[in-house]
């Protein structure tokens, strides 16, 4: 039966170890809220962390890229396409403001940003901004180039998905990711064509890299090249 194991790391925060019958070496993964290994059964505490130690330093340079950042007055979202601050407000639960182009979340007052579910809290209140924002603007733009280029899809649903960017349904349901918005303006455009390109090829075939490519100028693999760095994550 696998055992589970936390380990208070000064570096990674923790390290999470679990035991897998199947397991014949120590796999180690990096997650934003610590160190995940799988080792075999029985295996001892110490000799696990020396295994660790060789590449903890490549380790961490990948926990330090998606480690989950604190929320907090300092925090916001400069991208282009998507501004949001957080601000003290007067009231006891946290509000969700759309304000021109920009959203607000304001927090109650003496907030304690140290709260687990505070911390909590005020992501699924950003996802909440992002998903309010992103059915306002990914929507008509995705009509707008549905008409441009003669295709047609059911409809659109925004959600707040991390798998993946986008999806088309072989019923012509097409889902975009809230996460989006955190896209360069042309990288969205990217994702909403490649979706529309699969209204009338569903694999990713030559065909299908054809279309892509009337839609795009001649440019889809530079700009899938070019989304690659990306991820659907919070900044």
């Amino acid at each position: 039966m696998p055992t589970k194991r936390i380990l208070k790391d000064a570096e990674f925060g923790r390290i999470v170890i679990r035991t897998h019958r199947a397991a014949r070496n120590v796999t180690m993964r990096v997650k934003s809220d610590g160190l995940y290994l799988t080792v075999p059964s029985y295996s001892k505490t110490e000799r696990i962390l020396e295994a660790v130690q060789p590449f903890r330093e490549r380790l961490l340079e990948s926990f330090h890229k998606i480690a989950a950042k604190s929320f907090d007055y300092s925090y916001s979202i400069q991208a282009p396409c998507f501004h949001l601050y957080l601000r003290q407000g007067s009231l006891k639960h946290f509000t969700v403001r759309e304000e021109g182009e920009e959203m607000f979340i304001y927090c109650p007052p003496q907030t304690d940003f140290s709260s687990e579910s505070v911390q909590s809290l005020l992501r699924a209140a950003i996802i909440r901004a992002l998903k309010r924002r992103a059915s306002v603007c990914i929507p008509p733009l995705l009509s707008m180039w549905a008409e441009r280029f003669g295709l047609t899809y059911k409809k659109v649903r925004i959600t707040a998905t991390r798998s993946r960017w986008g999806s088309c349904s072989t019923g012509g349901t097409i889902s975009l990711s809230c996460y989006l918005m955190l896209l360069p303006s042309h990288l969205m455009d990217y994702v909403l064509l490649h979706e529309l390109a699969h209204t009338k090829e569903m694999n990713h075939g030559p065909a299908f890299w054809d279309l892509l490519n009337k839609f795009t100028a001649g440019c889809a693999l530079q700009l899938r090249a070019e989304l690659r760095p990306f991820h659907t994550k919070l900044p």
